[in-house]
């Protein structure tokens, strides 16, 4: 008998990161009978409340702890370079638990957030299809997509642009009102992001937590830049899968 399709899911450290990738695993296990196991790094001991989350899981949804990462010597450091760090520090495990289920399973696909970038040249080394998720809407994925160009052609910071910055599909925004980790480009945050934002050129998708009714305009621009880009796929209010293909040339 053929083993199901197995899908690893790497949050971020914290429970803010960890509740929409739980939401989307349910998601995958009853629209699509996958297998997952959700691999969690941490900052110090995992907390109650992501234990109680985590075993309240259905039996098809395995979770793993990675050893906790120690950031005693960046205090004062910002959180998201913080977790970035611990994404980074916990490559050695990850890279042992994902040999692991490329051994024992039918492992398709990782899917990481912006945070878990470098995540995927594990993935790729494993043959592993590499996936990002990103719980907002599609006009934050135009952002970030098109965030390389905007560095390469703005001399300045962008909350000091005259003109709003104009993303196709999008409504105009002024640089001022743009994501905070990206309003200082001097910054080891900044870095860390622009360079997170490259991976979307490379992963075979990317998965938004939103849908053609809010945001076609901007939906229908990505997916007319899909060459450029992984294939943008939706999900629907209720959480629903409404477009996902992980298994290559096969209809899931």
């Amino acid at each position: 008998m053929e083993q199901k399709p197995h899908i690893a899911i790497l949050p971020s450290p914290g429970m803010g990161h960890l509740i929409p990738f739980v939401e989307f695993a349910k998601l995958l296990l009853l629209h699509h009978d996958f297998h997952i196991t959700c691999i969690i790094p941490t900052i110090g001991s995992p907390s109650k409340a992501m234990r109680e989350v985590l075993q309240a899981l259905p039996t098809s949804i395995d979770h793993v702890f990675l050893p906790p990462v120690s950031l005693e010597e960046l205090g004062g450091v910002k959180p998201g370079i913080q977790i970035t760090l611990t994404m980074i520090r916990s490559l050695p495990p990850l890279r042992e638990v994902l040999t692991s289920l490329v051994a024992t399973t039918r492992l398709v696909a990782l899917v990481v957030d912006l945070f878990g970038t470098d995540a995927l040249d594990v993935a790729k080394e494993l043959n592993v299809s590499p996936y990002i998720f990103y719980p907002t809407n599609a006009m934050v994925v135009s952002l970030v997509l098109h965030l390389p160009k905007l560095d390469e052609t703005v001399s300045c910071e962008y909350r000091d642009l005259p003109e709003p910055v104009k993303l196709p599909g999008c409504v105009p925004i002024h640089g001022r009102d743009l994501l905070d980790p990206i309003q200082d480009r001097t910054t080891e945050l900044y870095k860390l992001f622009l360079r997170g934002a490259k991976w979307l050129r490379l992963v075979e998708g990317i998965i938004v937590n939103t849908f053609m009714e809010l945001d076609g305009n901007v939906i229908k621009a990505l997916e007319d830049e899909e060459a450029k880009s992984g294939t943008i796929y939706t999900i629907d209010p209720s959480f629903k899968v409404v477009q996902l293909n992980m298994l290559k040339g096969q209809t899931v």
